[in-house]
This record gives C-alpha cells, sequence and structure tokens, in this order.
C-alpha cells in the first residue's frame, strides 16, 4: 500500500490549461474517488498520477518517493479501465496471467496469484471462459482481477461501470466496495456518477474546469457544500436554489426576503448583512408540506409530481421564480396533483445561503 501526494499539478494541450495547480493528499489505504462533469480534468489526473500522460508542473510523490519521471511500470500501480480490454483469443485465467508470465514469475506462482484473485472475485468457475463468453459484470470483474494479481501499491479505476447496466452497476459498486476493505488497498476512483461517489468513497474531491472545489467525506460535502458548484452536483434531484436579500441578520440567523415577497429564517453563523444578495439552498428532502399554522413557508404552485411507490417528488414553482424548486414526500404523506397549490416549510436549520460570489456562509456542523 502507498499513499499519493499531488503538489500544485497542472498540465497543458497545446498552450491551453486543462489542470490548475491540483493539491491533494491520499491516505495509504485510503478510497478516494475523483467527480464531476465530462470535462473537468479528472481522468486526465488519474492518468498523469499511472504515468500515461506527462505531468506539465509540480510534484507527485508515491508512497513517499517522487513519481515525476518513473516509468509507468515503475510505479507499483494497477488501472481499471472504462473499456475491459481483454483479449479475445485467451481465456480468463490467461487474460489474468498474462502480466505476471511477462515479468518471469514462474508458473506455479502465477497459478496462485490468479487463484487467488479469481476467489476474491467470485469468478474462480469462469476460468476456462474467454471473454465472448462473459457477461459484462463478468468481464469487469476479470479486468479487475488482472490489476489484483499484479498485487499493487495503488489500485486506479477510469469510469469502470459505465458500460454496465444499472444493477450491474450497484451489484459491481457492492463488490468494489467489498474488494477495498479486503484488501485494504489505495484506490482512487474517477466517475462522472455522483451517486457512485456517494456510496464508494472515504473522501471525495469534486472537480470543476481543471480545478478542485471541494475535499471531504460524502457527509461532509453533502451537508456542507463549500459552494454553488459543489451543492448543486452532488444529490438527485439537486439542490433547490432560490435567489433572496437579507433583510436582517444576527449572530446565529438570517431573514431572508424570497421572490414573492416570503421572508424565511435561516440558521447561520456569521457573515451576511443586511442588504447582501445571497442564494438559498435548500434539498428536496428537507423540504416538507406545511401544516396550519406552520411558520417559515413559502406558497407554491405545483407542475408535476413523480409517483416513484416508497415516495413522490413534487416540481413546483414559487410566484416569482422560473425555475422549480423539488420536494420529497413519503408514501404517506396527502397527494398533490399537477395545478394546485402549497405551503411548503423551509427548516432553519437545513437551509444554506451562498454569497454573491457563490461560496456558502458558515453554519454550525450537523452531526451524522
Amino acid at each position: 500500500m502507498a499513499s499519493v501526494s499531488l503538489k500544485q499539478i497542472v498540465k497543458s494541450y497545446d498552450k491551453t490549461p486543462v489542470i490548475h495547480g491540483v493539491d491533494l493528499d491520499i491516505a495509504d489505504g485510503e478510497f478516494m474517488v475523483f467527480v464531476g462533469p465530462s470535462g473537468c480534468g479528472k481522468s486526465t489526473l488519474l492518468r498523469m498520477i499511472a504515468g500515461l500522460e506527462d505531468i506539465g508542473g509540480g510534484t507527485l510523490h508515491i508512497g513517499g518517493a517522487l513519481a515525476n519521471g518513473v516509468a509507468p511500470a515503475q510505479r507499483k500501480l494497477a488501472m481499471v479501465f472504462q473499456s475491459y480490454a481483454l483479449y479475445p483469443h485467451m481465456t480468463v485465467y490467461e487474460n489474468m496471467a498474462f502480466a505476471l508470465k511477462l515479468a518471469g514469475r514462474k508458473p506455479a506462482e502465477v497459478a496462485a496469484a490468479v487463484e487467488r484473485a479469481a476467489a476474491i472475485l467470485q469468478i474462480a468457475p469462469l476460468l476456462k471462459r474467454r471473454p465472448k463468453e462473459l457477461s459484462g459484470g463478468q468481464r469487469q470483474r476479470v479486468a479487475i482481477g488482472r490489476a489484483i494479481v499484479r498485487t499493487p501499491e495503488v489500485f486506479l479505476f477510469d469510469e469502470p461501470l459505465s458500460n454496465l447496466d444499472a444493477s450491474l452497476r450497484v451489484q459491481m459498486r457492492v463488490e468494489i466496495s467489498r474488494l477495498h476493505q479486503e484488501l485494504g488497498t489505495t484506490m482512487i476512483y474517477v466517475t462522472h456518477d455522483q451517486v457512485e461517489a456517494m456510496t464508494l468513497g472515504q473522501r471525495i474531491a469534486v472537480f470543476n474546469a481543471g480545478r478542485i472545489e471541494q475535499v471531504g467525506t460524502p457527509h461532509e460535502l453533502y451537508n456542507h457544500p463549500a459552494n454553488l458548484f459543489v451543492a448543486g452536483f452532488l444529490g438527485t434531484p439537486k439542490m433547490n436554489f432560490i435567489a433572496g436579500e437579507i433583510i436582517a441578520a444576527s449572530a446565529n440567523h438570517a431573514n431572508v426576503l424570497l421572490p414573492g415577497g416570503a421572508i424565511v429564517d435561516v440558521d447561520v453563523d456569521a457573515g451576511p448583512r443586511q442588504g447582501d444578495r445571497v442564494t438559498l439552498g435548500v434539498r428536496a428532502e428537507h423540504l416538507s408540506i406545511a401544516g396550519d399554522h406552520q411558520a417559515n413557508t413559502i406558497d407554491v404552485g405545483v407542475g408535476h409530481v413523480e409517483y416513484l411507490g416508497d415516495q413522490s417528488i413534487v416540481y413546483a414553482t414559487l410566484a416569482g421564480m422560473g425555475e422549480m424548486i423539488a420536494v420529497k414526500q413519503g408514501a404517506e404523506a396527502p397527494p398533490l396533483h399537477a395545478g394546485g397549490r402549497a405551503r411548503v416549510h423551509l427548516p432553519p436549520a437545513r437551509c444554506l445561503l451562498f454569497d454573491a460570489a457563490g461560496r456558502a456562509l458558515a453554519r454550525a456542523p450537523l452531526h451524522a
């Protein structure tokens, strides 16, 4: 196992910067996820760690040793790609054993390594098959097994589940998480899927336009996003954002004027001043249809309702606001219908405020 440390890493293509001074420390044995939209630089950075892309500037340390000029084969890494990249004419056993045979390992060592990896991944009965005889999930297991037999110090995963259907992705997420617990090896996992990021990562680095916006645990990022980008990227449906203005503020809360004239209280530690333009953010599951005489509410018009069995998502519009907000309701909640009206409660402790630059204003931490 090994730690990975990135200091002021930069990368350009034809003088166009794509990675802008990334700093990140990944602990020995940690499961780190890089997440962000397509084109944000997460896969490029992973390939720089692997040695498949040159580092334009800054330093990369793997296991405490400088790795900038180290050849990919000497970095003690193993990479699993989005495409399975299996040799079609070889059996599963031969695919998994190929790198070890090239390295001159003894047949008994090769057999032991392959059988151990196959047992871990539960593909031992498949060792005599060829890739065309396997399902997508089985092929991905073989690709992971090919990496395991090399006993790397760091595993690199580049969108490994993108080619699988939804049910297989869920199954493989469980398998990869179990694999990390069993091996205890440092893992760096790239994905654009925020569900994969939240369910797999011990910590997550959220990328945007070649920069890291925030690094933290899934709980930290979900409940305490550093800015509007992180708040809007994580969560399904995404966080509701409503433009507002501070009309009063004290040491631990603020009154926010919303479109249509509603005034709501928001818990906030410090920062806002009267007259400041802000964005109020609140997640769909923290909103609820208000009861009689309940405070801190807004009136909305119901535009669309999605029934999902165990819950429904109500999309509604606040007067004076163009975009819809989403409200999650449990199955036992009274049904709402398109074209109706409702009052929605905003819990002060669950509302976030973002300043005019999109930065989150401080508030007391929520405990898991």
